[in-house]
């Protein structure tokens, strides 16, 4: 029966990505059905402690980050938890050899999004590496499915999918981060005083970070690939919106994809899959 609790386990992740992200999870749907119960653990996961840092005010948040953390790499290494989203995770990092320095990356990230409001040009490339990219280096460990010279290879282009989904993110979110959290992540901004340029230079990394993930995805496994593009597509949407709005309505709205323009992204890709385009 323990099979049934994994199962319910996983069912939970899903439960947790679809409700968080529709975007991601009609994007793990087009990957291959063997990869998408993997990636949606991943994603239940680090869903649950960015929630920790980002919804928890009235509770002490270091300490049930410390918990989760502490409970997180117990359930590693017993191969089972209780908690059903910590017992699917779990599940992947064993089966798929997940990079153990990556989860601890991942946490350390968190752990500055406690206190820490303001970053410097490092600080912001560290905070990155462990909130995002490392997220992308795991979906990637999955992806290669033990091919330890493909993740290799590919390891520089995750990194910058990573990245872009990121700073696209903070961009996306930054009147919340500003006004509730009172975080600001682009080094060297005044968000209050936020100008063309400054919004130019963000975009301009941006930019790079999609050119270069790109690159990546079309070197991906066929197994992964399709949904890997409609994932990308879709934040590369979301950033060419951004661009084209003034640096003073970033904050004031929190900027969306509509619906018919996903479906738009989803038949798109699939005629460039048709076609061998990817």
């Amino acid at each position: 029966m323990i099979d049934l609790f994994h199962q319910v386990s996983q069912e939970c992740s899903r439960i947790t990505t679809e409700r968080y992200s529709t975007s991601f999870s009609s994007a793990i749907r087009l990957l291959h059905k063997d990869m998408r119960a993997p990636v949606f653990n991943v994603y239940g996961f680090v869903r649950f402690a960015d929630e920790i840092v980002d919804t928890f005010h009235a509770y002490d948040k270091a300490a049930l980050l410390n918990e989760l953390k502490e409970e997180t790499f117990r359930a590693i290494e017993r191969g089972i938890s209780v908690n059903p989203v910590l017992n699917s995770f779990q599940l992947t990092v064993n089966e798929y050899s997940i990079d153990h320095a990556l989860i601890q990356s991942f946490f350390h990230s968190m752990e500055l999004d406690l206190n820490k409001y303001n970053y410097d040009r490092a600080g912001y490339d560290e905070y990155i590496y462990g909130s995002a990219e490392v997220v992308g280096l795991m979906c990637l460990q999955i992806f290669c499915e033990g091919d330890r010279s493909t993740y290799e290879k590919l390891k520089p282009y995750a990194r910058s999918l990573g990245a872009a989904f990121q700073k696209v993110n903070f961009l996306r979110d930054v009147k919340a981060d500003l006004e509730g959290l009172e975080r600001v992540y682009f080094p060297g901004c005044d968000l209050r005083n936020f100008t063309a340029a400054d919004k130019a230079s963000i975009e301009n990394e941006i930019q790079k970070d999609f050119e270069n993930a790109f690159n990546g995805i079309v070197m991906l496994p066929a197994k992964a690939r399709f949904g890997v593009y409609v994932a990308y597509r879709y934040y590369l949407s979301l950033f060419r919106k951004i661009r084209k709005m003034k640096p003073q309505h970033i904050l004031q709205d929190r900027i969306r994809i509509p619906d018919y323009l996903k479906i738009f992204i989803v038949a798109n890709a699939g005629i460039r899959s048709q076609l061998n385009l990817l």
